[in-house]
């Protein structure tokens, strides 16, 4: 076994840094993701203040990390295809068309988890 092989505590916190790092650096690319941040904390807030089921806040977190990691997973794949290619590519703009519409079809699928479970107590609430 090489010696950067082994286990080393340091190394493991040196990963972590590194996937921060690609945090603030989709906040620094991506402007889209103060919108997502923002609709994460509604979300999350009109949760508590509505005081949701455990199964509801479940299904919340699994919709919204979807979004983030559809919006992750398509930053990483658009910064590859930029790298590849600068220039306008018929085959490239397919490919990172395919990946915004993994974004798009998260936010509607979170939309409609977040409609199921919020509209009903809101209705409840005001009626």
């Amino acid at each position: 076994m090489k010696k950067e092989d082994k286990f080393s505590l340091r190394s493991r916190v040196k990963s972590f840094k590194y996937a921060f790092d690609g945090i603030i650096a989709l906040f620094q690319s991506e402007h889209n993701m103060y919108i997502h941040l923002l609709a994460t904390i509604a979300v999350f807030v009109l949760a508590i203040l509505l005081n949701i089921s455990m199964l509801e806040i479940i299904a919340l977190i699994l919709s919204v990390w979807f979004v983030w990691m559809a919006e992750l997973l398509n930053t990483a794949i658009e910064k590859i295809m930029n790298f590849i290619s600068i220039e306008k590519n018929p085959q490239i703009k397919i490919i990172k068309d395919l990946a915004a519409s993994v974004v798009l079809i998260a936010a509607i699928i979170a939309l409609l988890v977040g409609s199921i479970i919020f509209i009903p107590k809101i209705y409840h609430l005001l009626f």
